[in-house]
């Protein structure tokens, strides 16, 4: 990187971190810069709109890369142009793409046991009783450490959850043995799950896949899942057994209800299970 264009990063970066963004969305900013630099080897400054939407084209019919994807790349440049160079950001119209409504993927009650039961590592047990009790993001997961879990008030406390924002969710009594017995045994010294590799850091993100596809896979699962599908299954549950969506939505951490409303869509709640306003009146 040229040093113009390390100074421009320079930049973002306060700017970002005045504006309270987290490090890992800093990195993540930054880094998508960087590859639109190398992808056209000129100066950060000089690239133009035009540019940036061949180069979205590119990342989404050559490489194949999610919507997200396209939408950090738009919010990292918006950034640079608007905030960094001081450039209108209204005269390039570049637009963000439509979401697509794909429906996540859910295990049953069945498959839930089948999945916990058929993992022996007590690291990874559990990892996947705590995912599925509390419904907590990938990172959440990663960065967890034992002063989080309150065992008191039985809930789990997320701090700097997405958005930086601090949340308590559901801690259930079978997820709190498991916890127990795995950090008598292992006693892990910063966070609840560790990395074999470096002492006192975390697990990737892309171990906490593998951990779930690997239960899965011994379970004899035939779904695809990662461990973003355990915080799915969570919802999906707590609705089909009656926990009022704004509830739901607190636990998770959304900021829209829009976004805790999709699992309507695939909760299994039949008409027959719910009792009519009628049946409570003295008629």
């Amino acid at each position: 990187m040229k040093s113009s264009d390390s100074m421009l990063t320079q930049r973002m970066t306060r700017e970002m971190q005045v504006r309270n963004y987290s490090e890992r969305s800093i990195k993540t900013y930054t880094s998508l810069l960087s590859k639109i630099v190398k992808h056209f080897g000129i100066p950060l400054d000089q690239i133009t709109g035009n540019q940036v939407k061949d180069y979205l084209h590119h990342r989404v019919v050559v490489e194949k890369v999610s919507t997200s994807a396209i939408n950090q790349t738009i919010s990292a440049f918006k950034i640079l142009h608007e905030d960094v160079l001081g450039r209108e950001w209204e005269t390039i119209k570049i637009k963000r793409p439509r979401r697509n409504q794909k429906l996540p993927v859910v295990l049953s009650l069945e498959e839930v046991e089948k999945l916990i039961s058929a993992t022996l590592n007590l690291k990874h047990k559990a990892l996947l009783a705590l995912a599925y009790s509390s419904g907590v993001r990938r990172e959440e997961a990663q960065q967890m450490k034992p002063s989080n879990i309150d065992s008191s008030r039985m809930c789990v406390n997320v701090t700097n959850g997405k958005g930086r924002k601090d949340r308590r969710t559901i801690l259930s009594k079978k997820a709190l043995e498991l916890l127990r017995t795995y950090y008598k045994a292992v006693k892990p010294s910063v966070y609840l799950f560790e990395s074999n590799q470096k002492k006192g850091g975390y697990l990737s993100g892309s171990t906490l896949d593998k951990i779930v596809k690997r239960s899965a896979e011994k379970a004899g699962i035939q779904k695809k899942i990662s461990f973003h599908t355990l915080r799915h299954t969570f919802a999906t549950h707590l609705l089909e057994a009656g926990v009022n969506i704004k509830l739901i939505q607190k636990f998770l951490g959304h900021s829209s209800i829009k976004t805790t409303m999709i699992y309507l869509h695939i909760a299994n709640v039949e008409p027959g299970s719910i009792s009519s306003p009628l049946d409570d009146l003295d008629i």
